[in-house]
């Protein structure tokens, strides 16, 4: 089991969990598990987002980068996906984001991104950490002209906007009317100056909110995890859609017209349909995690699409994906990947290819939203003794209760149970179509679990 690593990095409280002395360590044994089998010094790409943390923890992993013997190109403040993008574009070694996505300022994180720009496996996160633990740290010190070297590239964010413009730019030049105006929330993060200068590349008109980052307003009360202030901005402005991103920009969540939400679930099927249309949905096919609501697997029968589901986590959809020739897949959460184009979810992509089905339909936002309908869920932790959380699968009662209600729903509901990766809790999600129904009976199977399992 790691000790450092998570499931999206490494993410710890900055300065006390997360130190200096830690991130150092980390820079060294990653710089020489993702370079070596290079036959040349390697370069490493280092983006992060706004928090007050960023450049302290960015001094501590250029230490251990240039100790190693890497050259470090900083891009300053940028979104995860302009990293992923900008380290296939410029053939670098390895990449590094500095950020805690959509976690509170005080929080950070380091996440590793291969040379194909894809976050990297578990077992080269295994293999980082071995290398920590080991002692080896020492060996792996640059003497003389072998240190490494650092310089800021901030110009970079530019190739993140020719990239887009490329893509989007005449298409959506074709379809674009003056009503048509976008709400944006960048939810003072990484996203915060580049979203501008690509809608204003494409032309888009826009009105946009929480974009002064002050190192601590990060995700607080904005972005993709509080959507109440993007909900009312368009609805008071009139606006034809808002668009909300989280702290490290790999996310985007959409609000329609009306001010309702259009989550991860709705926006794949939004952009399944467009693409399919157009010959470009690959094996028709949508690959999701086990939490995507049953909404979104009617959708794809009823449409004669396959869906395929992963576990939680947007590096195990994108494993699915690359292993089997997909190119469309995400989370409920927003992250969605559209591998034709970058390897990593990427929210201003993902917004784009919102907006040009928007305009190429014809189509206000809540009709497209209406592909699927979503059914409630409900989800419980149930508190068990750590060293039982696995048990579930194996208890007769735990068993039987969740095949009955599997029964009783007949297609219409759906039962999860999952143990948490950190936690000594097993989470008890159910989808059906009544909210009191299926609160009573996660309750009622979360309180079995927690009586059997204690």
């Amino acid at each position: 089991m790691r000790k450092y690593f998570g499931t999206d990095g490494i993410r710890r409280i900055a300065n006390t969990e997360l130190t200096p002395e830690l991130v150092y360590k980390v820079a060294k044994a990653g710089a020489y598990v993702l370079s070596k089998h290079t036959d040349h010094k390697p370069t490493i790409l280092m983006g992060r987002d706004t928090r007050i943390s960023g450049t302290l923890i960015e001094s501590a992993m250029v230490a251990g980068f240039l100790s190693y013997g890497a050259n470090v190109k900083l891009l300053g403040v940028m979104p995860t996906p302009a990293v992923a993008y900008l380290t296939r574009k410029l053939n670098a070694d390895a990449s590094v984001v500095i950020s805690a996505s959509h976690n509170t300022y005080e929080f950070n994180g380091v996440k590793y991104f291969s040379n194909k720009g894809t976050k990297i496996s578990d077992s080269l996160e295994e293999e980082i950490e071995d290398v920590m633990e080991s002692g080896k740290l020492d060996e792996l010190t640059a003497i003389g002209d072998k240190i490494g070297i650092s310089e800021y590239r901030l110009d970079l964010n530019e190739e993140y906007v020719k990239f887009f413009k490329e893509l989007f730019q005449d298409n959506i030049k074709k379809y674009l009317s003056d009503d048509f105006i976008v709400g944006i929330d960048t939810a003072n993060g990484a996203t915060y100056k580049v979203a501008e200068k690509v809608f204003s590349t494409l032309g888009i008109k826009y009105k946009i909110i929480n974009n002064n980052p002050d190192g601590i307003n990060i995700n607080e009360n904005c972005g993709s995890t509080h959507l109440e202030t993007i909900k009312k901005f368009v609805v008071d402005n009139k606006l034809s859609l808002g668009i909300a991103y989280d702290g490290d920009g790999d996310r985007c969540l959409a609000i329609d017209e009306n001010g309702n939400e259009i989550d991860g679930d709705k926006i794949l099927a939004i952009i399944s349909q467009n693409l399919r249309k157009k010959g470009k949905l690959n094996k028709d096919t949508i690959v999701a995690t086990v939490m995507s609501n049953l909404g979104l697997n009617k959708y794809a029968k009823e449409n004669e699409l396959q869906l395929l589901q992963t576990q939680v986590g947007d590096r195990y959809v994108l494993e699915k994906m690359l292993q089997e020739g997909y190119n469309l897949g995400g989370e409920q959460s927003g992250h969605v990947i559209l591998l034709d184009y970058n390897p990593t979810g990427d929210g201003i992509l993902t917004s784009l290819m919102i907006i040009q089905t928007i305009l190429e339909e014809n189509k206000k936002a809540s009709e497209l939203a209406n592909l699927v309908k979503l059914y409630p869920q409900v989800l419980i932790n149930a508190k068990v003794n750590s060293n039982k959380k696995y048990d579930y699968e194996k208890d007769a009662d735990i068993k039987t209760a969740i095949e009955k209600l599997e029964k009783e729903f007949d297609g219409n509901g759906r039962v999860l149970i999952r143990p948490s990766g950190t936690e000594p809790l097993v989470r008890v999600m159910i989808e059906g179509e009544d909210q009191e129904y299926i609160t009573k009976k996660a309750t009622d199977i979360a309180e079995l679990i927690e009586a059997k399992l204690k």
